[in-house]
């Protein structure tokens, strides 16, 4: 069993989050775990890998989203103890996040820390695409669903009938009080049976929460978000030679891929990390890049590192709060997908 240090709940051994307030809990014993890349020399797998187009140019740091919050210390009532396995043909439900198995009425996924009481009753499922529903004149009925800190819902807006539906600051309903939205933020088009969105080059962007373990290519310029951090994938490249010919000095990059640089405003960036052949981890309390400050970053919360195709991917490690991938094109969108879009999250309803 191992005892929440938060609330006192106790959990069962393989439980990576309480039940009854969602913190992260100590692994054997201590509340700090010891952190071990498990990056092999070569690289990660290439074989999940998804190529995808992501961030555009960087803006300033918005404050955090909603529903980034990590969710409020309180007792929970449980469908069964938690320290022993649910009983035999007990009724489960999935968490839409991760895809584990809990015991209807926990509030918390054990294996991500996922809001399950967000749900209201309904059975949570995994976040693909789902089928589509048929509007006015066959057109598909899409809704934009606005989430809160605790992972309720704060709103809904059904996209109008048509080809292409632009939504920003201008267009009202649940857009109309965040002023990190654009007046033209994205643009939603219809192609038969599928769902793309762009960003209609939004001051703040468009933004694609990652699934966990799925990794997703980055390309240099590359902008992703944990927790309040917005970071760019830049590539290590010498100034060269001054204009008289003179050549500069600095610390050679052999056995890098690059670098992560914070993003602290329109073109500036802060601080800068490089990224070594077995690539980083990123967390809060373990990895090689640490965000101890940042409490919307989990214990470990990220990789980056090249695969064995060659390519760099980032991959979500099951954080509570997710990964975000800004996006640079128009992408494919299925049902379920979380959109980060000025300081709100939306879900999208198919």
């Amino acid at each position: 069993m191992i005892t929440c240090p938060k609330c006192g709940k106790e959990n069962q051994d393989h439980y990576k989050f309480c039940l009854g307030c969602g913190a992260e809990l100590p692994r054997g014993g201590a509340a700090a775990k010891p952190f071990t890349s498990n990056t092999p020399p070569h690289g990660i797998p290439a074989a999940q890998a998804r190529p995808a187009a992501a961030p555009a140019s960087p803006v300033g740091a918005p404050p955090p989203a909603a529903a980034a919050a990590q969710p409020a210390a309180r007792p929970a009532a449980q469908a069964t103890p938690s320290g022993a396995p649910p009983a035999a043909g007990a009724n489960m439900v999935a968490c839409p996040q991760c895809g584990h198995s809990n015991v209807l009425g926990n509030r918390f996924c054990a294996s991500c820390g996922y809001n399950l009481s967000a749900l209201s009753g309904a059975q949570a499922v995994p976040a693909v695409a789902a089928p589509v529903a048929a509007g006015p004149g066959g057109a598909r009925s899409i809704t934009l669903t606005a989430l809160r800190a605790d992972g309720t819902e704060a709103g809904q807006y059904r996209l109008p009938d048509g080809a292409s539906v632009t939504v920003g600051r201008d267009t009202g309903s649940i857009f109309a009080g965040d002023s990190y939205l654009s007046p033209r933020h994205a643009t939603f088009t219809r192609r038969g049976t599928q769902l793309s969105i762009r960003d209609e080059s939004s001051l703040n962007g468009v933004y694609l929460k990652l699934k966990p373990q799925d990794p997703n290519r980055l390309e240099f310029g590359d902008v992703f978000r944990i927790g309040q951090e917005i970071i760019r994938f830049e590539e290590l490249r010498g100034l060269g030679p001054s204009p008289d010919g003179v050549e500069r000095f600095g610390s050679p990059a052999k056995g890098y891929i690059g670098r992560l640089a914070l993003v602290i405003g329109r073109d500036t960036t802060g601080n800068a990390f490089p990224i070594p052949e077995r690539g980083v981890h990123c967390g809060r309390e373990r990895g090689d890049i640490l965000f101890s400050e940042d409490g919307y970053v989990s214990g470990l919360h990220c990789q980056v590192a090249r695969a064995s195709d060659g390519q760099v991917y980032i991959t979500d490690l099951g954080s509570s709060n997710g990964s975000f991938i800004r996006l640079r094109s128009e992408r494919p969108v299925t049902g379920g997908d979380i959109l980060l879009m000025g300081q709100q999250l939306f879900r999208v309803d198919l």
